[in-house]
């Protein structure tokens, strides 16, 4: 679609004190602005508070723990996260640690690794308000990939398409 001299689309964008509007969520840091996330993946909780979900997901994919992670927590009490484990990492871990397993599914059930991730989502809730803080969290057995849908081209998360298709591990997650 040509939007060229679309004056509606121009409107949009532009208020009428002049300022553009990209959607784009971000912060001045050593004089550059940092882009950190977009308005569009704004979550509001229950208690109204804006959360952004784009930075807490980049803090906790620090950990060597953890591949991927999803903030979910539209219009719920507490934040949660669906977190893809490095599968390297905690598997070599496993081996370390004699745990038998048949499956992943199997493997990310047990106490043990449970209990890893609990650890980390503590240690690192900490540099969060207490409103951004994940409080409930669900272990997938397999990563987030483009021929699934639930990325972009680019590697983005389909927020939209996770929420849909893990609905009821999300669900389970705020009873």
């Amino acid at each position: 679609m040509d939007t060229t001299n679309d004056d509606e689309a121009t409107r949009q964008m532009i208020d009428e004190n002049g300022w553009l509007h990209t959607g784009d969520v971000g912060r001045f840091t050593d004089g550059y602005l940092q882009i950190t996330d977009r308005i569009k993946h704004m979550i509001v909780n229950a208690g109204g508070k804006n959360i952004y979900p784009g930075p807490i997901e980049d803090l906790f994919k620090t950990s060597k723990w953890i591949d991927q992670l999803v903030v979910v927590g539209e219009r719920q009490a507490f934040m949660a996260a669906l977190i893809v484990p490095d599968f390297e990492i905690l598997e070599a871990w496993a081996r370390q640690e004699n745990l038998g397993y048949q499956s992943l599914e199997q493997l990310l059930a047990k106490d043990k690794v449970q209990n890893i991730y609990k650890k980390e989502l503590r240690s690192y809730s900490r540099q969060l308000a207490s409103h951004e803080k994940i409080r409930a969290f669900q272990l997938l057995a397999r990563e987030f990939t483009v021929e699934t849908g639930e990325l972009t081209p680019t590697l983005k998360v389909k927020r939209r398409v996770i929420e849909d298709k893990y609905g009821d591990l999300i669900s389970e997650m705020f009873e």
